[in-house]
């Protein structure tokens, strides 16, 4: 199996930014963590910070590159239009993610523009929420 995780805007800071909302764990972390606990799972990472980047990168992995895709789009997720068409137009199913439960944060975060696209969402679980991602499509 082949998953890909995507990540949107600022998600490059992780383990530096914000620590009160996003915790101390950085990605590469992260990953190591993932491929040890599942080690029949081939993972690949992108972030980027440019939303036609996030959308390329979705459509490479979007139609037999991956079995599943792992998004957190960060603040994409509350007014890309752009990212809501291409998951729809993708063969691979797509998981959205977020390390913090949006509907405790700002109004303006409340209403994701991708979930209506996606297999399903996750929020609120810091970064285990990217495993519990992982086990929507291994379980």
């Amino acid at each position: 199996m082949k998953i890909e995780i995507i990540n949107g805007p600022n998600l490059n800071l992780l383990g530096q930014r914000e620590p009160g909302i996003y915790g101390s764990e950085s990605m590469e972390t992260l990953l190591d963590s993932l491929r040890r606990r599942y080690p029949e799972i081939a993972f690949t990472y992108y972030q980027s910070n440019v939303e036609g980047e996030l959308i390329n990168r979705m459509q490479e992995k979007g139609f037999g590159a991956a079995d599943g895709i792992i998004i957190n789009a960060g603040a994409y997720t509350h007014t890309s239009v752009a990212l809501h068409d291409c998951i729809r137009s993708l063969k691979t199913p797509v998981v959205e993610v977020h390390i913090s439960n949006i509907y405790q944060r700002e109004e303006f975060r409340h209403r994701s523009l991708i979930s209506s696209a996606c297999k399903g969402t996750i929020c609120g679980f810091g970064m285990d929420s990217y495993r519990l991602a992982v086990e929507a499509f291994v379980g």
